[in-house]
């Protein structure tokens, strides 16, 4: 969702949420280009499930696919660092904690390296039109 992530840029967002059923290699790619892309700290929260986390009262429960190891969904939540490097993670087929120290001035330098909200974004040739507010 390129123009969601640009109204957020334009919004000078620091730490960008991704919280999402998506997972593997290339979702952790995307985390890391997204970091890269707008200079921020990326949060990537999986979805890490087995079959004991779905009630039994769900009739759905016995036709959802469970891999070998016995996850519905691996998870693979990270922290990423706006050079678009992980700090924390990824947690693969674990439910637990991630923690990882957010400095604000790394935000600062890379922005200067690829602003993609200022001179890059080529406000004299584009321009994005959105209803209402990002959320910051």
């Amino acid at each position: 969702m390129p123009l969601a992530r640009q109204a957020l840029y334009d919004s000078a967002v620091h730490l960008y949420l991704a919280p999402t059923w998506d997972r593997g290699e290339p979702w952790l790619s995307t985390l890391r280009h997204i970091a890269k892309e707008g200079r921020v700290y990326v949060i990537g929260c999986g979805s890490a499930m087995r079959p004991a986390d779905i009630p039994d009262r769900f009739g759905f429960k016995s036709i959802v696919p469970v891999s070998a190891n016995g996850w519905i969904n691996p998870g693979d939540s990270v922290v990423v660092n706006p050079d678009g490097k992980v700090l924390a993670g990824p947690l693969h087929e674990e439910q637990d904690l991630l923690f990882a120290e957010v400095d604000p001035q790394q935000i600062v330098g890379p922005r200067w390296q690829l602003d993609v909200a200022g001179h890059y974004a080529r406000p004299d040739v584009l321009g994005l039109v959105r209803r209402g507010r990002a959320a910051i």
